[in-house]
């Protein structure tokens, strides 16, 4: 091996999304140092990576995807960063060392990890996961009243602290539902917009409709019962029909419930960009379900037992030690973001959700669910309505509809059954787009570089 030669492409560099507790050149000097109470002091989102010697280190949290590619060269193993596979490939064809790469190859750093890897060599060793978040486990209030006060609260200030950087007078577009974690968002927003001195109707929701959409009608209900219709639009598509193979390319994942949710955000988004072209802003309430496992247990695997004896079941996975932990995708919130994330970014939007930040599953985490439950899951198809309509009210003084909870590409039409979608076909598409990616840089016949050449200056 070559010493001195750089082995690190880092094709992104360090981002952040409302972050908080420390500047962005500070978080990355801390990833450098792997300081990680320095990490865990911060709040917001952050990505960033460094190296020292033959080690790198990255970090990241839910917001922003980060991932790697460890390709060979002259001087041995070479990592590629990048927030997107296809990203990482573009750039191994652009060195004629696309025949080494393969998607599944690819690495995601799991949020809320620092992770050290050492470029050593053939084999090489496994990463080392280091953790900066550790929320404490049901030490918060007993109260639904005092407990969703600081849910609400935390995710107002993640709200405000994020506006505060918007430039006053820029419109903040919100994907509304009339749902618990979209409504919120909303009223969180308009009063985080009128304490930093700004107009609050600077906030305006969206909700797609596809035709008979439930979201659309119980949206129509809730802005009229609180007097905001006029900051609301109905984007009605009736009739049309979600790009779903597009969508597998936009997030490059095949689980059908996040491909079916970015094929209708796709939709949402890219109206809302033929009216309004410099909108730049985006909020919405992903995280919460997450936060408040509010998820029908029926649809899974998971029993309830499973979801109280792992408190970040839902942000992480099972965790970075379980077998069912995917390398090539993490695990929970942290894997299925992208479906907010990456279609925020393909249609030119910084997408931010406060209900993803540290400090409000923090706020989360403490909650008593045990106690709340006393072994009834059904208690979970309410829990985070009353939670979160408490903690509305408590923060700003306003008494929010509750309607029933369903998913955002349900809600959005009748026409859903028609077009939901199974995880194997997600799948076979995922495949078959890389596939035919493939089969260039993979060609015997294609022009490579070895990893042994070296190259002439």
């Amino acid at each position: 091996m070559l010493q001195g030669v750089e082995r690190l492409d880092d094709l992104i560099g360090p981002r952040e999304s409302g972050l908080t507790g420390a500047t962005l050149d500070e978080v990355a000097s801390a990833v450098d140092r792997a300081d990680l109470g320095r990490l865990g002091a911060t709040d917001g989102h952050f990505a960033a990576v460094a190296r020292e010697g033959c080690t790198v280190r990255l970090a990241r949290t839910i917001g922003l995807p980060l991932r790697y590619f460890v390709a060979k060269r002259y001087h041995g193993p070479y990592l590629v960063i990048s927030d997107r596979i296809d990203r990482l490939y573009d750039y191994c064809c652009s060195l004629k060392i696309g025949w080494q790469f393969d998607p599944l190859y690819t690495r995601m750093i799991p949020a809320h990890y620092l992770v050290e890897i050492d470029q050593v060599g053939c084999p090489d060793p496994n990463p080392r996961y280091h953790r900066f978040f550790d929320p404490e486990v049901a030490q918060g209030p007993r109260e639904i009243e005092a407990a969703g006060d600081a849910y609400v609260r935390a995710a107002y200030e993640s709200a405000r602290d994020w506006i505060a950087r918007v430039p006053d007078g820029e419109r903040i577009a919100i994907l509304f539902s009339g749902g618990v974690d979209s409504g919120s968002t909303f009223l969180i927003a308009r009063k985080a917009l009128a304490d930093l001195g700004r107009d609050p109707n600077l906030a305006r929701a969206y909700t797609l409709d596809l035709g008979g959409g439930q979201d659309a009608a119980q949206a129509g209900r809730w802005v009229r019962e609180l007097g905001l219709q006029d900051q609301w639009e109905r984007v009605s598509l009736e009739g049309a029909t979600p790009d779903l193979e597009d969508a597998i390319a936009t997030i490059e994942d095949y689980h059908p419930l996040d491909v079916e949710c970015a094929a209708a955000s796709l939709m949402l988004l890219k109206a809302i960009r033929e009216r309004d072209p410099s909108a730049r802003h985006l909020l919405d309430g992903d995280g919460g379900d997450e936060n408040l496992k509010s998820y029908p247990l029926e649809d899974s695997d998971l029993t309830i037992s499973s979801v109280l004896r792992n408190p970040l079941l839902y942000q992480e996975g099972w965790g970075i030690d379980a077998v069912k932990h995917s390398l090539t995708y993490s695990g929970g919130l942290s894997r299925s973001y992208v479906r907010t994330y990456a279609p925020a970014q393909r249609l030119g939007f910084n997408a931010f959700s406060p209900y993803t930040t540290r400090g409000v599953i923090a706020r989360a985490a403490a909650m008593p669910f045990e106690l709340w439950l006393n072994g009834d899951a059904s208690r979970l198809d309410t829990l985070k309505a009353d939670v979160v309509a408490a903690g509305v009210e408590s923060v700003t003084g306003i008494k929010m509809p509750v309607f029933p909870k369903r998913r955002f590409q349900d809600g959005a039409g009748e026409s859903y059954r028609g077009w939901k979608v199974s995880k194997a076909w997600c799948r076979q598409v995922f495949l078959r787009q890389w596939e035919e990616r493939l089969k260039v840089a993979w060609s015997p016949f294609a022009e490579r570089v070895s990893g042994n050449a070296i190259p002439t200056t």
